[in-house]
């Protein structure tokens, strides 16, 4: 009897040991496939059919030329509520232009906190323009703009403005923009909200000085951008 008892114990820690090593091994598979999940949120998402991208889908090496310590492309959108909005507008504020789309995952994961930093940095004429650069209806946008919690205008693209930004193939796509027109900081895809952050303190902080060349004497000059919008 104290056999079977002995065997009875040893196979129910058997039992017990198995059972544990399977919820181990599935718990471990869950976790991996859950940080596998974000990271997959927190890459770049790429424009359906745009250029600039290789046949793996990551992004090309050959980039379109930087708008740093460049004029921003000047554009005259419309907002949802179908008010005619332009950056030349909020001339004398810093900005930021946010390239975004409804199917782009991480442009509504930062989108919440521009809203934030738009609220925090509003006594320093901060602003923020959300350019829908997809297909979806105005329906849908708003949509999506309201799920977010987003109360920055949001404007519909025209086709013409991400050209002009330089083909915007990456989503989320931000230039910062200084008081003066100056494209202080671009960046592609999403970042963290610290550098987010950092790089709205650098726009407000601009002096709107940039470096360019005289053409006459072919010599780098600094020069004010002040009224380039």
């Amino acid at each position: 009897m104290e056999e079977l008892k002995r065997m009875a114990l040893v196979v129910t820690l058997m039992v017990v040991g198995i059972s544990l090593m399977l919820w181990a091994g599935w718990h471990n598979l869950r976790e991996r496939k859950l940080a596998m999940q974000k990271a997959a949120e927190n890459h770049v998402q790429l424009i359906p059919g745009g250029t600039g991208t290789d046949k793996g889908g990551q992004a090309s090496e050959s980039e379109a030329p930087s708008l740093r310590g460049k004029t921003a492309p000047a554009f005259t959108l419309v907002t949802l509520e179908g008010k005619k909005v332009s950056l030349s507008d909020y001339k004398g504020r810093p900005v930021l232009v946010n390239f975004w789309a409804t199917w782009c995952a991480p442009c509504k994961l930062e989108m919440p906190w521009f809203e934030q930093f738009r609220a925090q940095y509003a006594g320093q004429g901060f602003e923020i323009l959300g350019i829908a650069e997809d297909d979806a209806g105005k329906d849908e946008i708003a949509k999506v703009a309201k799920k977010t919690g987003v109360t920055y205008p949001v404007l519909l693209t025209d086709g013409k403005v991400a050209p002009a930004y330089g083909g915007v193939d990456v989503l989320p796509m931000s230039f910062y923009v200084d008081k003066t027109g100056l494209v202080v900081e671009e960046t592609a895809g999403l970042g963290s909200k610290d550098e987010i952050e950092a790089n709205i303190k650098k726009t407000i902080a601009s002096n709107g000085v940039a470096s360019v060349r005289n053409e006459k004497s072919g010599v780098m000059v600094m020069a004010g951008t002040a009224g380039a919008r």
